[in-house]
């Protein structure tokens, strides 16, 4: 469950992703490990970045994502509708992100439940007060760190086609997520991740 992890401030550096998700998950598919992986990261530049700490970084963010999926979902990100492999990396980062699945169950999936489609920056400040005064860890990141986490979640969700604009009154886009991956979500147990998804109950 996301309640056992530790709240972090990571994915501020760590955005969406997709295109390194992607490549990782197609090499996994053909059977490569994860040191690998991170291998061909650091030695090939796989993932096509500038030095030598963001190949590690990038690799073992990626991987960690991975892992905390099941290899019916793998498969849908290399193979799956590009909506759908989008929506598969989302749900893979509230995986692994306690405070972004927060958001998205206290904050998107509620916005969708009461009819309200813009997502403001309000909302964040809200959120993100609300978290301050439950954790000692989150009252002690600076107001930097919120503004770079509101960045960051605002960057997923526009790259996800979860929101329309990045800018003030952003417009909420119920994401329609194929039957398929409902029903696999459902039997997996994970129906707080689908019900944050689609915004039901």
């Amino acid at each position: 469950m996301p309640n056992k992890l530790e709240y972090k401030s990571t994915i501020k550096s760590k955005p969406f992703l997709y295109k390194e998700m992607k490549k990782a998950a197609e090499l996994m598919n053909q059977g490569f490990k994860d040191f690998e992986i991170k291998d061909m990261s650091r030695n090939d530049n796989i993932f096509q970045v500038n030095t030598e700490a963001r190949k590690s970084e990038i690799a073992s963010i990626v991987i960690q994502r991975l892992k905390a999926i099941d290899d019916f979902l793998v498969e849908k990100i290399v193979n799956g509708e590009i909506g759908t492999s989008k929506q598969i990396v989302v749900y893979s980062i509230m995986k692994t992100d306690r405070l972004f699945f927060e958001f998205m169950y206290e904050v998107f999936r509620e916005k969708i439940l009461m009819g309200d489609s813009t997502l403001q920056d309000k909302d964040f400040d809200i959120f993100f007060s609300r978290k301050k005064e439950q954790s000692k860890k989150v009252a002690s990141w600076t107001n930097y760190t919120f503004y770079k986490l509101k960045q960051v979640y605002i960057r997923i969700l526009f790259e996800a086609g979860f929101i329309k604009g990045r800018k003030r009154d952003r417009v909420i886009v119920k994401p329609i997520i194929e039957e398929e991956l409902v029903q696999h979500l459902k039997k997996i147990g994970d129906e707080k991740y689908l019900n944050s998804l689609m915004g039901e109950m």
